[in-house]
């Protein structure tokens, strides 16, 4: 008789964020620090988009609307010759991108963004929920 197991569609995801997340001194990714994205409404008619992006200067970060998302992309180079030496060039990268939908109610023209201290904040305002339309009742006898 066979056993059955039980297949778990995450299994291969979760090893890899272990791998990823992990202090273990085998893994190859350890030291890569991932910028962090926080999304979340203030007094319901704003949405703020916190991304920390340290070094990045403001015209290295490109900010967009595309087909109804919120499209941040930051890139940064660095290249450093040293002439005393033939040949040799430092170069570095750094890059960031996040593309996250707007809601249907987001006012798209009146986004603002500001980039302090490595933070760079977005600023989606949100058009009002419209007031729930209230219905008269009227008795037969008033036509």
């Amino acid at each position: 008789m066979d056993k059955l197991m039980r297949y778990d569609p995450f299994a291969e995801l979760n090893a890899l964020q272990k791998q990823f997340f992990s202090d273990d001194w085998m893994s190859p990714l350890k030291g890569v620090t991932i910028p962090t994205t926080d999304v979340y409404t203030d007094d319901n008619n704003h949405m703020v988009v916190e991304a920390h992006l340290p070094n990045f200067n403001e015209q290295d970060v490109h900010i967009q609307v595309d087909e109804g998302a919120l499209v941040i992309q930051a890139e940064r180079h660095e290249k450093e010759e040293d002439k005393s030496k033939k040949y040799v060039v430092r170069e570095s990268s750094s890059s960031f991108y996040r593309r996250i939908q707007l809601p249907k109610r987001a006012d798209a023209d009146a986004i603002q963004a500001h980039l302090d201290d490595g933070i760079l904040k977005v600023t989606v305002p949100l058009t009002p929920l419209p007031e729930p339309k209230k219905i008269a009742i009227k008795s037969k006898s008033h036509k």
